[in-house]
């Protein structure tokens, strides 16, 4: 039922400055694979090959990345490094990635917003291109799974400190089995004494077409921005939304110390190393 995904990744990243002031966030490198590249194979891995990104000013590479380079794939054939040629090959046909620019940066609601004639009438999933998802099912096959199920908008959501409530999208609602909420209300960054919940927006999202009527009469919010949350609390108020609490790790690579945490988790997954670098923390452990 859902063919279509949108990653925005249009945001400038000023959590990441200065590396983000030239390379778009999206390209930050867990190890040696842009984090985008895991958000897009999360989408393939769902089932859904076409797939839209919402870019911005300065996100040229990650056009790059997805498109075919001619010339190192002649060089890699000419090495005869199959690998890498099967590799480049592989990245650049995995999806049917397309384009549009968000001319200014105003807020995730109003970027996704650019997707409604690429979407048309039919429900998509939205992927959060800083955000990745370590899970055995695709998150986004979970959320895929739940609409089918109840045949509403679906919204990914985890479970964060009391004291953290602030930082995110917040639900409350009624609980229909342990993993699965209807909605009742959202609240976008809420001081800790309005939180309805600690049940925070985890950066995914399946959603009927419905939510661009609702964008649309979405007046400016939280730092001036058009919310994608305020959004959804107008679409509560026409038809029934759902929360899925994930079954995987979140990993924000918009934040610094995330990301050096999931560097260093992803790295003592990869075989060829994996053993060689735990050893070298445990020595750096020790000495510090």
């Amino acid at each position: 039922m859902i063919r279509k995904a949108v990653i925005p990744a249009a945001g400038l990243g000023t959590r990441f400055l200065p590396a983000t002031k030239s390379m778009p966030k999206e390209m930050l490198p867990i190890i040696d694979i842009p984090t985008i590249q895991y958000v897009v194979q999360e989408a393939v891995d769902s089932g859904i090959e076409d797939i839209l990104i919402i870019s911005g000013k300065g996100k040229r590479a990650i056009e790059d990345h997805f498109d075919r380079n001619v010339e190192l794939e002649s060089r890699l054939e000419e090495k005869e490094d199959l690998l890498w040629f099967n590799e480049m090959r592989r990245l650049a046909d995995m999806a049917n990635v397309h384009f549009v620019r968000q001319k200014e940066a105003n807020g995730l609601g109003d970027a996704i917003y650019y997707a409604r004639h690429h979407v048309g009438n039919e429900p998509f999933a939205v992927l959060l291109g800083d955000t990745i998802m370590d899970s055995v099912i695709p998150v986004t096959q979970q959320l895929m799974d739940t609409y089918e199920q109840y045949g509403g908008s679906v919204i990914a959501v985890e479970q964060v400190p009391a004291n953290k409530v602030n930082r995110y999208g917040i639900v409350g609602g009624n609980a229909l089995s342990d993993k699965i909420l209807e909605l009742t209300t959202l609240i976008e960054k809420p001081a800790i004494d309005m939180a309805p919940s600690n049940l925070a927006i985890a950066g995914r999202y399946v959603l009927s077409p419905e939510i661009f009527s609702a964008i649309e009469q979405t007046p400016k919010g939280k730092n001036n921005e058009i919310q994608l949350t305020d959004s959804l609390l107008l679409l509560l108020k026409r038809e029934n939304i759902f929360a899925h609490h994930i079954e995987g790790k979140r990993h924000d690579i918009g934040d610094k110390l995330d990301y050096l945490k999931t560097t260093v988790e992803f790295a003592l997954k990869r075989k060829e190393f994996a053993e060689p670098f735990r050893k070298f923390l445990v020595r750096i452990l020790e000495e510090n």
